[in-house]
């Protein structure tokens, strides 16, 4: 069960394209990235919270001990998720795209439920609040830069793909070394990717028309949700204190 959530990868770089021609008022943009920030922290509350029901809840951690099925499941419903939410989300209702984050939230919650038994939850905190304050600096850096980022998202995105193969081998080879370039690597690359993640959607939503704010938001605050996931467990390799 440790192996499985220790390679949660962020599966979602995909954003329905910008409406090129239309031009928001910047109280318009900056509404936009609000209700994105919103629910994005909503959506790491939801997790959080089930995270530690699941953690202290005899019934579900004997099921899952029992079922070593269900990680990999719990995973593919994500992936799932998040496919569904990339491909379709301009033809659905925002309301229902925004209940599609949060079911992804709460399925992830009952995945990550397993580092509240591994780590001390002193430690986890700590992570918690380093993870939360890079996020930030780089989510800031991005929304702020004149530089455009989209090369250097490039470059991240061929980084993560190649980060993901990696981890797969390291699954078989179990190389303690290998461990710890994979999380350097990965908190150097979801670093990067926060600062463009938070580019790319204020430039998306500087160009689309009001009715796809809320479109907007959810594929927005999924991103970054991500983003904030996948630096937080990453972080949580160097700085996460193991249980007795």
């Amino acid at each position: 069960m440790n192996d499985k959530f220790d390679n949660y990868e962020d599966v979602s770089r995909k954003t329905p394209p910008p409406f090129y021609g239309y031009q928001t008022t910047v109280s318009e943009t900056n509404s936009v990235m609000k209700r994105v920030y919103v629910k994005m922290f909503l959506a790491l509350l939801v997790t959080a919270f089930v995270s530690l029901w699941g953690s202290s809840s005899y019934a579900y951690l004997s099921f899952m001990a029992s079922h070593s099925a269900a990680m990999w499941i719990l995973m593919l419903a994500e992936i799932g998720i998040v496919i569904y939410l990339s491909a379709r989300l301009t033809k659905m209702s925002a309301t229902a795209a925004t209940l599609w984050f949060y079911m992804f939230a709460v399925l992830n919650g009952l995945m990550l439920a397993p580092i509240f038994l591994v780590y001390t939850m002193t430690s986890i905190a700590k992570t918690f609040f380093i993870c939360a304050g890079t996020f930030g600096a780089m989510s800031v850096y991005g929304y702020f830069t004149k530089q455009d980022l989209t090369k250097v998202g490039s470059y991240l995105v061929y980084a993560l793909i190649g980060l993901i193969i990696v981890s797969l081998v390291n699954l078989f080879t179990k190389s303690t070394t290998l461990e710890w370039i994979i999380s350097g690597a990965g908190v150097l690359i979801f670093i990067g990717l926060t600062a463009w993640d938070t580019q790319t959607i204020k430039k998306m939503s500087e160009n689309s028309p009001s009715e796809y704010a809320g479109h907007i938001a959810t594929i927005g605050a999924l991103n970054l949700y991500l983003d904030f996931i996948n630096l937080f467990l990453y972080l949580l390799r160097f700085f996460g204190n193991k249980n007795n």
